[in-house]
């Protein structure tokens, strides 16, 4: 059968948690309305799950069960409005993630059940995913538990004690993660050594066999309240930070809640110094860039005084150097997540050559790009050293490709292969006669041998002027291809 919701309440539930347009939600009402059919089919339990607007969870918005003989399926009561968490139930957050079918054969639902799942997206004509379909089947047990084990409330997690022996202690024993089993009345029946800690050191208690975990421990009072259902929780208190995972167990002759309780406070910690790491690195790029900036302005104050036509050229030749420089800084900056310092080479060359063109006396020469459809990012350090090589290239070929010309074109091309990337740049003005000697050329040479571990050439052209750079693929130099 359906769940108890009617198509108006289902609406309610994506207005109220999700983003989904109303188009969204007609598409799946129509869906849902097919769900019991294929319940009854497949002998599974069918649901509808959709990501929520403000948390990243999903909600269950629609279900369907197939009617049992015995009356005892795998779920008790409706679960629609219930909150799904990645944790529980990794399946349908990989197909929220990938858009593409998601299985897994040991996920665990709101009530604490271990099934199988199988998930599919459910796609809309923007090609968005708006929600994902789910079928679950019960995990059967393949082999009949022992009698020592049958009395045990969770036998992964149990001691095994023989008599007249010493307990010997399990996995659990040997996780940091606090493992913590509690009866109906909410009092400690198990824990790990972690799981004493744990209580121990928040509580301020050696022993709390008899004393409600929810009374000793407040904060977890919310976790309780989730009566049976499987939750999960991250909370703070005291500088210190957790992760709660709940999940209740079934088919116990007492009911017992098992807790699973990760320290989160060290990785926190960490987070926040990397952080403060990242803001103060930020802050030295905003000042670098804010100084190149003042000294391009005490140039340009320079060049206002009488100067000879070599001297405004060699000024206008340090501006272009400074100006590529401070271009690796300003898409750095542009990217407020850019943690890492990644630069978009493709990026940089145009920025550095549109701003070269406009300030050359040649201001109708046209830039064309070529990528091949490279997506190739360096690090700071060597896109400073990449900005430099396409500025004096670039130049080279403003300076001396087309004198006496006053229309050309400059095309920067960038190719690769499995390991080597290869920078393009030519021109169809009136060629190199020789190769002479100048700053230009030493700054290109020493900057592609010695900070891009690479090789510059000088390729014979029937018109103009061809040059290339190569350099390996590296850590710091990386594709990334559509």
């Amino acid at each position: 059968m359906i769940g108890g919701l009617s198509l108006s309440n289902i609406q309610s539930l994506c207005r109220k948690y999700t983003s989904l347009s109303a188009t969204d939600v007609e598409k799946l009402i129509e869906i849902e309305a097919t769900l019991s059919y294929y319940a009854e089919l497949t002998d599974c339990y069918m649901f509808i799950d959709c990501m929520l607007e403000n948390l990243p969870h999903a909600i269950v918005v629609a279900e369907a069960f197939p009617k049992t003989e015995n009356g005892h399926g795998l779920y008790e009561k409706s679960v629609i409005g219930k909150f799904v968490f990645e944790s529980f139930e990794p399946a349908v957050f990989a197909a929220f993630k990938n858009k593409e079918k998601s299985s897994i054969t040991r996920a665990i639902t709101q009530e604490g059940i271990t099934v199988e799942q199988n998930v599919i997206p459910l796609i809309n004509d923007q090609q968005q995913v708006i929600a994902v379909l789910i079928q679950e089947k019960k995990v059967e047990m393949q082999t009949t538990p022992k009698d020592d084990f049958r009395n045990m409330p969770f036998a992964l997690i149990e001691h095994i004690v023989e008599p007249n022996s010493q307990p010997i202690p399990v996995v659990s024993d040997l996780l940091v993660e606090s493992i913590i089993l509690t009866n109906h009345e909410n009092k400690v029946i198990y824990s790990n050594p972690a799981g004493y800690r744990f209580i121990s050191e928040l509580s301020g208690l050696e022993r709390f066999d008899n004393v409600a975990l929810n009374k000793v421990l407040p904060f977890l009072q919310e976790v309780y309240d989730k009566g049976d259902d499987v939750f999960f929780l991250e909370i703070t208190i005291d500088r210190k930070s957790f992760i709660v995972k709940k999940i209740p167990i079934r088919d116990q002759n007492d009911k017992v809640t098992l807790l699973i309780i990760q320290d989160l406070t060290e990785l926190k910690l960490k987070e926040n110094e990397l952080m403060m790491k990242t803001f103060a690195i930020r802050e030295i790029h905003h000042r670098v860039k804010n100084n190149l900036q003042t000294v391009t302005s005490l140039l340009r104050l320079q060049m206002r005084n009488e100067l000879s036509a070599s001297s405004a050229s060699a000024f206008q030749e340090a501006l272009n150097r400074i100006y590529s420089i401070s271009s690796v800084y300003e898409l750095i900056l542009e990217n407020e997540d850019n943690a890492e310092e990644k630069v978009d080479v493709i990026a940089l060359s145009k920025k550095i050559g549109h701003k070269m063109v406009g300030t050359s006396n040649t201001p109708s020469i046209q830039l064309t790009f070529h990528d091949d459809n490279v997506q190739l990012f360096c690090h700071s350090k060597k896109a400073v050293s990449l900005a430099l090589i396409i500025c004096e290239l670039l130049q080279n070929a403003l300076k001396y490709a087309f004198i006496g010309r006053e229309e050309g074109i400059i095309d920067i091309q960038f190719q690769q292969d499995a390991s080597t990337i290869s920078l393009h740049i030519s021109d169809n003005g009136v060629g190199m006669q020789e190769v002479k000697a100048s700053l230009g050329m030493e700054i290109i040479t020493r900057l592609v041998e010695y900070d891009l571990a690479g090789t510059f050439s000088i390729i014979p052209s029937e018109q103009g002027t061809h040059t290339q750079i190569q350099f390996p693929v590296s850590e710091e130099v990386f594709i990334l291809n559509d």
